[in-house]
């Protein structure tokens, strides 16, 4: 998949365009991008960093990072991606000023976005403007309950394999792995500890099973009561890994919710509980299976 930073970047062909946001590249995303690869032009997605939301001064919690929702569109397979600079200016701009600045200089034939698709200035394009334009549009029909807002609620009440059945592949938590209190590696279960930005969604606290890395993982979401913790922590248990992860980004699959964090009366019995979240984590299912790659 090729990046691009402007229509003026774009090979003069005519092109199938994917339009949206896409956080979280959820199965409704993806009906929309295989649309566009279906028609058999040149398929490109078109996407906007930062949110529009956010940019209007709305608050917003992402599923996906940048760098993430980049690798998964590559994943389904288009042409090219085309990251559009969402900035207050472009917000400003007329439906049919998007178009002359963004549609038409790319070589658009043809419009693929989900029913329902607003944008422009004052969401007032919608894709029957579109078409009176001269594009062939083509909606894409809503999946029914497939929302970028449904998963985010099933994440904050800890549903994680819900929100995988709308994702199309298991929730996940992202960050840079940073030092925390190193007490896993005394209590004999070394965790790896994610800084996960605050505008990104993260499951109500807990502890959940999931993988990182290819090793099961047995992760822990909250502010470790046991020790009267009071800042929240993202610390993962990477089943039979060895190795060292400071400064790496870290990647971690969610696929099922163990329990609620609790304090113990001893930290013997915070050990012995360890112990069964990790035997947990390692009989652990995947929510759903892998996808194929597209052909």
């Amino acid at each position: 998949m090729k990046i691009l930073n402007s229509p003026q970047e774009a090979d003069r062909a005519e092109r199938a365009v994917a339009l949206g946001t896409f956080d979280g590249v959820h199965r409704g995303h993806a009906a929309v991008i295989e649309s566009a690869r279906a028609t058999g032009l040149r398929s490109t997605v078109v996407t906007f960093e930062p949110h529009p939301r956010a940019v209007l001064g709305y608050e917003v919690q992402l599923l996906t990072s940048f760098e993430r929702r980049v690798e998964l569109i590559g994943e389904l397979g288009p042409d090219e991606l085309l990251v559009v600079d969402f900035t207050p200016k472009l917000s400003r701009l007329s439906s049919e000023a998007f178009a002359e600045t963004v549609l038409f200089p790319l070589g658009t034939r043809v419009v693929v976005a989900g029913e329902g698709f607003r944008f422009g200035a004052g969401r007032k394009g919608d894709l029957d403007l579109l078409a009176a334009l001269g594009f062939e549009v083509r909606p894409v029909p809503v999946l029914e309950g497939v929302s970028s807002s449904r998963i985010r609620e099933l994440l904050r009440a800890g549903d994680v394999r819900s929100a995988a059945a709308l994702l199309g592949r298991p929730a996940e938590v992202e960050g840079v792995v940073v030092a925390g209190d190193q007490r896993g590696g005394t209590l004999g279960f070394p965790t790896a500890n994610l800084a996960v930005r605050a505008e990104f969604v993260v499951p109500t606290y807990g502890i959940y099973a999931g993988e990182a890395l290819g090793c099961r993982a047995a992760v822990s979401i909250g502010v470790n009561p046991h020790y009267g913790g009071v800042e929240r922590r993202i610390e993962a248990f990477l089943l039979d890994f060895h190795g060292d992860l400071y400064g790496e980004r870290l990647r971690v699959e969610l696929w099922e919710r163990l329990r609620d964090e609790r304090s113990f009366e001893s930290e013997e019995d915070l050990v012995a509980q360890i112990a069964c979240d990790v035997e947990a984590a390692r009989s652990s299912t995947r929510p759903v299976e892998k996808p194929r790659p597209p052909v």
